[in-house]
């Protein structure tokens, strides 16, 4: 059963603008996304959609950044590219609250935006 769903919209070049600020990376990103980012040829475009992935989360959880700050939603890839997300107890937690075991993400580019869609389910 769906017991969740998020989506949120990132444009690509603002996040190229606030990436200049290494500060958003730290606040924002975990060290294994900000490596992730600094390894990709377009980096703005890679962390807008992993941005979009961690608000579209907190959007099916229907707590927005309140119960879990950014760098409590971590963003994996696997050997293909594909996006998941990576549940520890914090993020645990906050699925059981709103009744739900499993988060299922994707994310998508085009033009200047990165959209990304979170499915929970329980």
């Amino acid at each position: 059963m769906i017991r969740g769903l998020g989506c949120d919209l990132c444009a690509i070049s603002r996040m190229e603008k606030i990436m200049a600020d290494g500060r958003f990376l730290h606040r924002y990103f975990t060290e294994g996304e900000r490596a992730y980012i600094a390894a990709r040829a377009r980096g703005a475009q890679t962390a807008a959609g992993i941005f979009a992935a961690k608000e579209a989360l907190v959007k099916a959880l229907g707590t927005g950044f309140g119960s879990l700050a950014p760098a409590d939603v971590e963003i994996t890839h696997d050997t293909s590219g594909a996006p998941a997300y990576l549940i520890n107890e914090k993020t645990r937690s906050a699925l059981q609250a709103r009744g739900a075991q499993s988060a299922f993400l994707s994310v998508t580019h085009d033009g200047d935006y990165a959209m990304a869609t979170a499915i929970l389910e329980g």
